[in-house]
Parts: structure tokens; sequence; C-alpha cells
């Protein structure tokens, strides 16, 4: 039988990066325009790493659920989950759609811990949870380093930012 839950939070990630992606796709063009920090991948990059991304954090996700004990341990497991999630989504809009790339640089900090707390929490739960948000951990590390990199060579330039 399937189950529509485990497949649900399995896809909601990569759905929301999905709408994301479609809401952000104009806006991502004003990026080409810009000077970038060493090591900056090309464009064709995203489209190709987020999906797997997204994807891992889903399955991860309900791998640490299913392994949750008790009510208090689901919603931890939730609360954490969700968060990063959001703090994922919220960054495109503020660095691509409203041009906010200071404050897109600490909201990638926080995402970067909350991404943290979550592998770490999925970790306890189910190992292969918590390996599973690897390389996520590491790529928001990496768009930290981005997101800083743009932000110092480009601020000063006339239409980059908003604040």
């Amino acid at each position: 039988m399937i189950n529509t839950k485990k497949i649900t939070r399995t896809l909601i990630p990569l759905a929301g990066g999905l709408i994301v992606g479609k809401l952000t796709a104009k806006a991502q063009d004003d990026y080409k325009h810009y000077r970038k920090p060493p090591f900056s991948p090309p464009a064709i990059a995203f489209p190709i790493i987020w999906p797997i991304l997204y994807m891992s954090m889903g399955v991860a996700y309900q791998r640490a659920m299913d392994n949750a004990k008790n009510e208090t341990e689901s919603s931890e497991l939730k609360r954490a989950h969700y968060t990063q999630l959001g703090l994922n989504y919220i960054w495109s809009m503020l660095y691509f759609n409203l041009k906010f790339r200071k404050a897109s640089l600490l909201e990638s900090y926080a995402l970067l811990a909350a991404g943290s707390i979550t592998a770490t929490k999925f970790y306890k739960m189910d190992r292969a949870a918590g390996y599973l948000m690897v390389p996520y951990v590491m790529w928001l590390s990496y768009a930290s380093y981005l997101n800083g990199g743009n932000w110092i060579l480009n601020k000063d330039k006339e239409g980059y930012s908003r604040d």
C-alpha cells in the first residue's frame, strides 16, 4: 500500500524548490552581470545540484521521522526540518527577487546554522539521515561564501542591492 504521508514528506523540499525556482527565474538573470568570487560554479550547476539536495533532504527527513520514538521527537524533527527549509526558500526571494543582498548574507548564516542543527537531529534518529544532510550543509557553507563574495565584490555597484 502506498503511504502518501511518506511520499509527501519526501517530495515537499523538491516541490517547494521547484516553485521557488520558478518565482525567481527571471530575477536570476541579473546574477550574470556581476563579479563573482573565485571558485564560483557555472550557472548550469545550480539546476543540477539543487534538485539532488532537495531530494536528499526529503529522504533524510522521512528516514528520521521513521525512527522518531514519540510525538515529542517527531515534533522536534518537524520543527527543525521546516525551519531550515523555510529559510532556504526565503533566501532565494531575498537575494534574487528583492535584491536584499546583505540581508540574504546574514540569512545564509542562519540557514547554515539551521541546516547543521537539522542534520545533527536527523543523525541522532538515523545515521543515514544525518549523512544524507552532509552534502546540503557543505553546500550551504559554500553558498554563504558565494553570497559573501558577491556582496563584497558588487555592493557598491548601482542596482546590485537594495539594502
